[in-house]
């Protein structure tokens, strides 16, 4: 399984989103510092998960949350 994770920043109220197989040990890591993307925020909250059977479908589903849905072409 994978899952569509999104974090909030306590000091600078930032969202992260993210995909990963383990939501949990993420966070942990995000906390740890041991992501150069989200050092500066730390702490994070974990506020959103999806699961997902795929990696493929876990990213597609990353990205339709960070960039929104497409324009359908005319």
């Amino acid at each position: 399984m994978f899952h569509v994770y999104v974090l909030r920043s306590a000091v600078t109220g930032r969202l992260y989103t993210g995909s990963t197989a383990d939501a949990q040990d993420r966070l942990r890591r995000h906390n740890a510092g041991e992501s150069k993307a989200t050092r500066h925020g730390i702490p994070w909250t974990l506020v959103h998960t999806e699961t997902f059977a795929t990696r493929a479908e876990a990213v597609t589903a990353r990205t339709l949350l960070q960039d929104g849905p497409r324009p359908a072409s005319s």
